[in-house]
């Protein structure tokens, strides 16, 4: 049963289904998941009860998840991270972008917001690209070899960082500047809510950013959540039996 005082992290690694309803709730169980569940709902001035009900719902009635991140190994999650949330990002923002386009060129005239949203969208993906291309190259490898030379009893692996905690310190931080622009563009668009008689690629615009903020939250779940800690774990155990 969910107890009030732990954090919204803790309940969402115990209960994945709990993520549908943080969602639902606008609960960040991400980069805030920090906060004990009490703090969160009074923030957001959600009815605790309704939260609960929901959440004990959810779990009531949820099928088995097909794979449990927190126990599979550090490569397979970062093969899933890749080929799942980094592939979805390269291939719908740019997707996004040129909706936006489409929407600012009919409507940015009158409707100051949308050229604001666009330009914070541009900022985004440039952000996020970068932001990837370090995952991929640099600390992913790096989190591959060290779980490799833990099972295989093998030399530990030499960074230019130093300790893992230096890049993984660095992604927290741009996970937060990624969703800290997410949250203005759904603030300026009134929670993607679209006018009165608005076409369907207003609609879709939208539409895909809701989702996308959605499929975000849960990539940022899975790294600061999950992977992180563990990477973490891996090498100090690394260290002390080295």
């Amino acid at each position: 049963m969910t107890n009030l005082t732990q954090t919204v992290r803790e309940i969402a690694l115990e209960q994945p289904h709990s993520i549908r309803v943080f969602e639902r709730f606008g609960i960040d169980y991400c980069c805030g998941g920090r906060k004990p569940l009490a703090e969160a709902c009074a923030e957001k001035q959600l009815p605790i009860d309704e939260v609960l009900a929901a959440l004990e719902s959810a779990s009531s009635s949820a099928a088995p998840l097909p794979v449990d991140w927190s126990q599979a190994t550090l490569g397979a999650l970062v093969e899933h991270i890749e080929s799942t949330h980094h592939v979805y990002v390269k291939t719908e923002l740019p997707r996004l972008a040129v909706l936006a386009q489409k929407v600012v060129n009919r409507h940015g005239d009158t409707q100051a917001h949308l050229p604001a949203m666009q330009s914070l969208l541009v900022l985004l993906e440039d952000e996020l690209i970068h932001h990837l291309g370090k995952e991929e190259h640099v600390l992913f490898p790096y989190i591959a070899k060290l779980e490799g030379a833990l099972i295989s009893g093998g030399a530990h692996p030499e960074a230019c960082f130093g300790t893992i905690q230096s890049p993984i310190a660095m992604m927290r931080s741009e996970h937060e500047a990624a969703g800290a622009l997410l949250a203005e563009i759904r603030k300026l668009s009134d929670n993607f809510t679209t006018p009165v008689g608005a076409c369907p690629t207003y609609h879709a615009y939208y539409d895909g950013l809701k989702e996308f903020e959605q499929d975000l939250h849960q990539h940022i779940h899975l790294e600061n959540n999950i992977l992180f800690p563990r990477a973490v774990a891996m090498e100090a155990a690394r260290i002390v039996t080295a």
